[in-house]
């Protein structure tokens, strides 16, 4: 039980560390991210267990997306809105799949985008995935 105690207190404190450290050292250039980088961030503060604990908030924040090129983004703005409005009950937001109901259409100029206009918001999405990449408001 007392080990169990010991794990938690190390996880606690590992996260907490991992908080104290200023929004700025996530972000520079040239420095490893994602899982490996939250991985050797977490080993430094709080040794085998923070390693754990900053591989999964690594990973987290590694898996930002991309915004999609401008040409993108001005074409789905031109097209003209649906006669029926789409409507999903669950909120749009990036980095969250839509409902695979949702019919998306490609980015003619570039297929690795497509967009649907749901919720009166134009939104873009990775047609494999429905995952949005972005809301135009």
């Amino acid at each position: 039980m007392k080990k169990i105690a010991t794990v938690s207190t190390a996880i606690l404190a590992a996260t907490i560390a991992t908080a104290a450290i200023p929004a700025g050292a996530f972000a520079q250039q040239g420095t490893v991210t994602g899982a490996a980088g939250g991985a050797v961030t977490g080993a430094i503060v709080g040794g085998p267990i923070g390693a754990a604990v900053g591989g999964v908030v690594g990973a987290v924040a590694g898996t930002a997306i991309d915004p999609p090129p401008r040409e993108v983004i001005t074409y789905v703005e031109e097209q003209p809105a649906p006669v029926a409005p789409i409507i999903v009950e669950q909120p749009i937001a990036v980095g969250r799949p839509m409902p695979q109901s949702v019919i998306v259409t490609p980015v003619p100029q570039d297929p690795t985008y497509a967009y649907a206009i749901v919720n009166d918001q134009r939104v873009i999405v990775d047609p494999r995935t429905h995952t949005v990449v972005q809301i135009i408001r």
